[in-house]
Protein backbone atom coordinates (compact mmCIF):
# COMPACT_ATOMS: atom_id res chain seq x y z
CA UNK A 1 0.00 0.00 0.00
CA UNK A 2 1.30 3.67 -1.21
CA UNK A 3 1.51 5.61 1.85
CA UNK A 4 0.25 9.09 0.11
CA UNK A 5 1.88 12.26 1.83
CA UNK A 6 0.12 15.82 1.90
CA UNK A 7 2.06 19.41 1.99
CA UNK A 8 0.98 21.74 4.83
CA UNK A 9 0.05 25.01 3.84
CA UNK A 10 0.35 27.79 6.26
CA UNK A 11 -2.45 30.70 6.47
CA UNK A 12 -0.94 34.26 6.89
CA UNK A 13 -2.14 33.90 10.85
CA UNK A 14 -0.20 30.52 11.16
CA UNK A 15 2.89 32.78 9.89
CA UNK A 16 2.26 35.41 12.16
CA UNK A 17 1.96 33.19 15.67
CA UNK A 18 5.03 31.83 14.32
CA UNK A 19 6.69 35.09 14.44
CA UNK A 20 5.05 35.81 17.69
CA UNK A 21 6.60 32.65 19.02
CA UNK A 22 9.95 33.35 17.77
CA UNK A 23 9.75 30.16 15.72
CA UNK A 24 10.83 33.03 12.70
CA UNK A 25 12.07 36.48 13.63
CA UNK A 26 11.66 39.95 11.40
CA UNK A 27 15.63 39.20 10.28
CA UNK A 28 14.75 35.92 8.80
CA UNK A 29 14.63 36.48 4.90
CA UNK A 30 11.64 34.85 4.03
CA UNK A 31 8.00 35.56 2.77
CA UNK A 32 4.53 33.43 2.99
CA UNK A 33 3.83 32.33 -0.71
CA UNK A 34 1.15 30.05 -1.54
CA UNK A 35 0.89 29.02 1.74
CA UNK A 36 4.72 27.82 1.53
CA UNK A 37 7.45 29.55 3.75
CA UNK A 38 9.88 30.80 0.85
CA UNK A 39 13.56 31.80 1.40
CA UNK A 40 14.17 34.90 0.15
CA UNK A 41 17.19 35.43 -2.48
CA UNK A 42 20.24 37.83 -0.64
CA UNK A 43 20.30 41.06 -1.54
CA UNK A 44 23.59 42.04 -3.20
CA UNK A 45 24.54 45.78 -3.94
CA UNK A 46 23.31 46.81 -7.53
CA UNK A 47 19.71 45.00 -6.19
CA UNK A 48 19.90 47.49 -3.18
CA UNK A 49 21.38 50.57 -5.01
CA UNK A 50 18.03 49.93 -7.34
CA UNK A 51 15.80 50.15 -4.42
CA UNK A 52 17.69 52.74 -2.85
CA UNK A 53 17.09 54.88 -5.74
CA UNK A 54 13.59 53.53 -6.40
CA UNK A 55 12.55 54.96 -3.03
CA UNK A 56 14.16 58.17 -3.49
CA UNK A 57 12.60 59.12 -6.64
CA UNK A 58 8.99 57.66 -5.65
CA UNK A 59 9.13 59.57 -1.98
CA UNK A 60 10.24 63.04 -3.93
CA UNK A 61 7.16 62.10 -6.84
CA UNK A 62 4.65 61.56 -4.37
CA UNK A 63 5.14 63.18 -0.88
CA UNK A 64 2.37 62.64 0.92
CA UNK A 65 -0.17 61.29 -2.21
CA UNK A 66 0.69 57.74 -1.25
CA UNK A 67 3.02 55.65 1.14
CA UNK A 68 6.18 54.14 0.04
CA UNK A 69 7.23 50.64 1.47
CA UNK A 70 10.44 49.03 1.37
CA UNK A 71 10.31 45.65 1.68
CA UNK A 72 7.34 45.32 3.66
CA UNK A 73 4.89 42.52 3.40
CA UNK A 74 2.18 42.69 2.07
CA UNK A 75 -0.99 40.76 2.67
CA UNK A 76 -2.21 39.13 -0.54
CA UNK A 77 -5.07 36.70 0.93
CA UNK A 78 -5.01 34.17 3.27
CA UNK A 79 -2.21 32.25 1.89
CA UNK A 80 -0.03 34.64 0.65
CA UNK A 81 2.14 37.43 2.43
CA UNK A 82 5.20 38.43 0.09
CA UNK A 83 7.54 41.17 0.96
CA UNK A 84 7.93 43.25 -2.61
CA UNK A 85 11.19 45.37 -2.93
CA UNK A 86 8.97 48.68 -2.99
CA UNK A 87 5.21 49.00 -2.31
CA UNK A 88 2.84 51.59 -3.55
CA UNK A 89 -0.27 52.05 -1.09
CA UNK A 90 -2.76 54.70 0.02
CA UNK A 91 -2.71 56.74 2.57
CA UNK A 92 -2.30 57.72 5.01
CA UNK A 93 0.68 55.83 7.16
CA UNK A 94 -1.67 55.24 9.98
CA UNK A 95 -4.13 52.89 8.63
CA UNK A 96 -0.88 50.51 8.58
CA UNK A 97 -0.25 50.73 12.23
CA UNK A 98 -2.86 47.53 12.65
CA UNK A 99 -2.10 45.66 9.74
CA UNK A 100 -0.22 45.58 6.32
CA UNK A 101 -1.56 46.97 2.87
CA UNK A 102 -3.95 44.33 1.16
CA UNK A 103 -4.74 44.52 -2.44
CA UNK A 104 -7.11 46.93 -1.37
CA UNK A 105 -5.00 49.43 -0.36
CA UNK A 106 -2.53 48.97 -2.84
CA UNK A 107 -1.54 51.06 -5.92
CA UNK A 108 1.71 49.93 -7.17
CA UNK A 109 4.12 47.12 -6.70
CA UNK A 110 7.68 46.55 -7.82
CA UNK A 111 9.88 43.62 -8.01
CA UNK A 112 13.74 44.24 -8.36
CA UNK A 113 15.21 41.69 -10.34
CA UNK A 114 18.60 40.50 -11.13
CA UNK A 115 18.89 36.58 -10.25
CA UNK A 116 14.96 36.12 -9.56
CA UNK A 117 13.90 37.01 -13.08
CA UNK A 118 11.68 33.86 -13.50
CA UNK A 119 10.49 33.23 -9.56
CA UNK A 120 9.46 36.89 -10.15
CA UNK A 121 7.36 36.52 -13.41
CA UNK A 122 6.66 33.30 -13.05
CA UNK A 123 5.15 33.22 -9.60
CA UNK A 124 5.34 36.58 -8.51
CA UNK A 125 3.12 38.19 -10.81
CA UNK A 126 0.45 35.58 -11.17
CA UNK A 127 -0.13 36.13 -7.62
CA UNK A 128 -0.54 39.97 -7.69
CA UNK A 129 -2.59 39.43 -10.54
CA UNK A 130 -4.96 37.29 -8.69
CA UNK A 131 -5.39 39.60 -5.90
CA UNK A 132 -6.41 42.45 -8.01
CA UNK A 133 -3.63 44.42 -7.31
CA UNK A 134 -3.38 47.28 -10.42
CA UNK A 135 -0.07 47.40 -11.39
CA UNK A 136 3.44 45.61 -11.22
CA UNK A 137 6.89 46.55 -12.56
CA UNK A 138 9.47 43.97 -12.69
CA UNK A 139 13.03 46.05 -12.54
CA UNK A 140 14.85 43.52 -14.85
CA UNK A 141 18.77 44.38 -13.65
CA UNK A 142 20.26 42.13 -16.14
CA UNK A 143 17.84 42.80 -19.52
CA UNK A 144 18.06 46.81 -18.64
CA UNK A 145 14.44 46.95 -18.90
CA UNK A 146 11.11 47.57 -16.70
CA UNK A 147 8.27 45.14 -17.18
CA UNK A 148 5.08 47.17 -16.40
CA UNK A 149 2.17 45.07 -15.98
CA UNK A 150 -1.09 46.66 -15.82
CA UNK A 151 -4.89 45.60 -15.61
CA UNK A 152 -5.06 42.61 -13.33
CA UNK A 153 -7.48 39.58 -14.49
CA UNK A 154 -7.72 36.36 -12.50
CA UNK A 155 -5.42 34.77 -14.82
CA UNK A 156 -2.78 37.49 -15.28
CA UNK A 157 -2.09 41.24 -16.59
CA UNK A 158 -4.25 42.51 -19.62
CA UNK A 159 -1.18 45.05 -20.24
CA UNK A 160 2.40 44.55 -20.18
CA UNK A 161 4.59 46.98 -21.63
CA UNK A 162 8.59 47.02 -21.69
CA UNK A 163 10.36 50.11 -20.97
CA UNK A 164 14.14 51.08 -21.88
CA UNK A 165 16.73 53.46 -21.01
CA UNK A 166 15.84 57.03 -22.52
CA UNK A 167 12.39 56.30 -21.90
CA UNK A 168 10.12 57.21 -18.54
CA UNK A 169 8.04 55.31 -16.98
CA UNK A 170 4.98 56.55 -14.72
CA UNK A 171 2.59 54.81 -12.15
CA UNK A 172 -0.82 54.53 -13.57
CA UNK A 173 -2.09 56.18 -10.32
CA UNK A 174 0.44 58.94 -10.35
CA UNK A 175 0.72 59.80 -14.20
CA UNK A 176 2.44 63.14 -13.40
CA UNK A 177 5.10 61.20 -11.30
CA UNK A 178 7.67 60.12 -14.05
CA UNK A 179 10.70 58.01 -13.43
CA UNK A 180 13.39 58.05 -15.82
CA UNK A 181 14.26 54.33 -16.74
CA UNK A 182 17.79 55.05 -16.42
CA UNK A 183 18.05 56.36 -13.23
CA UNK A 184 16.31 53.46 -11.86
CA UNK A 185 18.24 50.88 -14.10
CA UNK A 186 21.79 52.61 -12.50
Amino acid sequence: MAVQLKRHTFTVDDYHRMLAAGILTEDDRVELIKGEIIAMAPIGPHHAYSVKGLNNLLAEGLGERAVVGIQDPITVGEHAEPQPDVSVARPPRTRYTEAHPTPADLLLVIEVSDTTILYDRETKVPLYARAGIPEVWIVDLEARRIEAYREPTPNGYHILRYFYPGETIAPSAFPDVTLPVDEVLV
